[in-house]
């Protein structure tokens, strides 16, 4: 009976034995894995999706990035984020996983900024178009407005005779009313713009420079209005300037040089057509025909110069404090003689974040400085028809002296008026 007992208990012990070694691995495979997920610029990724491969367990990152899941030692944890290539990473014992995103430019040109925030396009109802000065060439650019010509479907931007101020007509989806204001709302960094702040009835979009825009977002249809009222039932520009950076200062310098002429003009009659056009039918011109042969169209009309200056840093002081100053001066100069415009424009950009990234605050400040001098585009009409066989000077006999002054008929026709 002792060997009974003394072998069954040999055979229980052997058994426990078994069980608790079966036991103890499966428990040592789960571990308790912490770690942050950052973009490339240090920058804490909030609600980046952390889960493990092949199993239902999962996490999403806080305010700080930070996240914490149970996984096999030996599993893989994946984790995506919007605008981010999905990364797999195998875990290998660690307690501890720091996870550094990369951007992906496809997977960030499906995300649309609205009035109220930032959303995937697949969830934007309405039509939106966004537009990126950087694939653009907006250098070429002397205003903001330019931006838009020929850059999204159904937004029709008509430019004012070649005037280098002038605010263009933008018209979204065409017109709406015969009477009232058809101007769609401009709606720079959240503040939504007047034109009645504007002089000389240009747009607000003349204001910004273009180096300094970080995207244009069009609303063409009427869910705008949900967003920022009966302003919008034209359509909605949203401006979006760039932002400091983190790391070091970067500097970046633009200078641009422009040359503006007039694709083509009317043809029509020299001096000297105009008279023998008036032998051959017997007509009697009046005591004001002359013998020059004046093209008054090359008289009002130019090749002008033009050049702009853009100078920005950015950075970040004491890794808290998101910096960008800028400054630009344009000098541009119209196809219609005497037209012009002078502007400097400085920025200065903070965006701060608290309470380890809890609380951000965006504060912009820009001036703008025009000095411009409109030309009447009525002049170009009137030089088509004005009469060729007048000089553009002529000498008036004075009192004991013979005086070269400018014919009375060129004043005349700068002013947009004219006569034959």
């Amino acid at each position: 009976m002792k060997n009974i007992c003394f072998q069954m208990t040999r055979k229980a012990w052997l058994v426990a034995f078994m069980v608790i070694c079966s036991v103890f691995p499966a428990l040592a495979q789960t571990i308790t894995v912490k770690g942050t997920v950052i973009d490339k610029e240090g920058e804490p990724l909030i609600g980046a999706s952390v889960l493990v491969k092949g199993e239902t367990l999962g996490a999403a990152t806080d305010f700080d990035g930070q996240f914490t899941i149970q996984a096999p030692t030996n599993g893989i944890i994946v984790v995506s984020y919007v605008g981010y290539d999905t990364q797999e990473i195998p875990v290998d014992g660690r307690t501890e996983i720091n996870i550094t995103m990369t951007e992906n430019s496809v997977l960030l040109g499906e995300v649309v900024a609205i009035g109220y925030g930032v959303v995937k396009k697949s969830d934007a109802t309405g039509s939106v178009a966004v537009i990126k000065p950087d694939d653009i060439e907006a250098g070429i650019a002397v205003s903001t407005q330019d931006l838009l010509v020929g850059a999204s479907p159904g937004v029709t931007v008509t430019t004012n005779g070649g005037n280098p101020n002038g605010g263009a007509t933008i018209r979204i989806r065409g017109g709406s009313s015969l009477s009232a204001n058809n101007n769609p709302l401009v709606v720079i960094d959240g503040v939504p713009m007047s034109d009645q702040s504007m002089a000389n009835g240009a747009n607000a979009m003349t204001l910004v420079n273009p180096q300094d825009i970080e995207s244009l977002t069009v609303l063409k249809d009427a869910s705008a209005t949900a967003i920022y009222g009966s302003r919008a039932s034209n359509g909605v520009i949203i401006i979006q300037t760039k932002k400091g950076s983190s790391g070091a200062p970067k500097f970046n310098f633009a200078a641009n040089f422009h040359v503006n002429t007039a694709r083509k003009t009317l043809d029509l009659m020299s001096g000297t057509e105009l008279t023998k056009f008036f032998e051959e039918r017997d007509i009697v011109p009046n005591s004001a025909m002359g013998t020059a042969n004046t093209d008054w169209q090359k008289e009002v009309l130019r090749t002008s110069f033009s050049h702009d200056y853009n100078l920005s840093v950015s950075g970040t002081v004491g890794q808290t404090l998101p910096y960008r100053i800028s400054g630009s001066f344009t000098d541009s100069e119209g196809i219609i003689k005497t037209s012009s415009m002078k502007r400097t424009t400085v920025g200065i950009n903070l965006s701060p974040k608290f309470f380890n990234g809890m609380l951000s605050v965006n504060a912009n400040l820009n001036g703008t400085y025009i000095k411009n001098r409109e030309a009447d585009t009525g002049a170009i009409g009137a030089a088509s028809a004005f009469n060729p066989s007048l000089p553009v000077y002529t000498d008036y006999p004075t009192a004991g002296d013979t005086g070269r002054t400018i014919f009375n008929g060129f004043t005349n026709i700068l002013s947009g008026s004219g006569g034959a």
